[in-house]
């Protein structure tokens, strides 16, 4: 079974649209990082990251000494599969 399969049979939920798009931008990223902004110069919504870093989607990847407040994360295997699996 994949890992995305997994985190739904273990009641983490299917990813919302936000969540999605979020996600989909660390899959062509070096290591899998994550957006800080979205593609409108808008900051990500830290509802939307931290959403995800409790799904097990995304884990925070290092602190920010400029800016501690932002949150860098990079896609977990489990973020990646969710994409093998909906083929979104």
């Amino acid at each position: 079974m994949a890992d995305g399969a997994r985190a739904f049979r273990n009641g983490q939920g299917k990813p919302s649209d936000a969540q999605l798009r979020y996600l989909r931008r660390g899959l062509r990223q070096a290591g899998g990082k994550l957006p800080l902004f979205d593609e409108h110069g808008q900051q990500i919504s830290t509802h939307t990251i931290l959403s995800c870093i409790k799904a097990g989607w995304a884990e925070p990847w290092f602190e920010n000494p400029i800016k501690p407040d932002w949150l860098v994360c990079k896609l977990t295997p489990e973020g990646r599969a969710l994409f093998d699996i909906s083929g979104r």
